[in-house]
């Protein structure tokens, strides 16, 4: 469809506002309001336009994130990318703020990528993206 013009909003299942909240305020998200509504949601936002709903109603006791960690690989969604312009300074400053990568950084034909984890193990790639044109080269 034409008329869809961009993404609004990530929807985020996470087991507790305030650590969350922490945790992406320390990426540059700003808190803007919540929690409201029946599930209830809380609402974050980057400079950048990108706009998180923490949904707050997970189940407290699960800490395995099902959609990456079993064995059985379930469908959904598995990871937000997040388009940086500088990948070592973003990793520098997540070591700044002793924010672990998952893995090692890793270069392909569009750009380098890499990944983290936020405290309920929700994936999150960082990727300085260098464009399709890379591929033409």
């Amino acid at each position: 469809m034409k008329e869809i013009s961009r993404v609004n909003h990530i929807g985020l299942r996470v087991s507790d506002l305030e650590v969350s909240r922490k945790f992406y305020e320390q990426l540059g998200f700003v808190f803007i309001s919540g929690p409201g509504g029946q599930e209830p949601v809380a609402i974050i936002e980057h400079p950048s336009g990108i706009n998180i709903n923490f949904i707050l109603n997970a189940n407290q006791n699960e800490t395995n994130n099902i959609l990456m960690e079993n064995e059985t690989k379930f469908t959904g969604y598995t990871h937000v990318a997040l388009e940086v312009t500088n990948a070592e300074v973003v990793m520098d400053n997540l070591t700044a703020l002793n924010i672990p990568l998952s893995g090692e950084p890793f270069k392909h034909p569009t750009g380098t990528s890499f990944f983290i984890r936020d405290p309920d193990d929700n994936v999150i790639e960082f990727i300085e993206y260098i464009g399709l044109d890379a591929l033409k080269q």
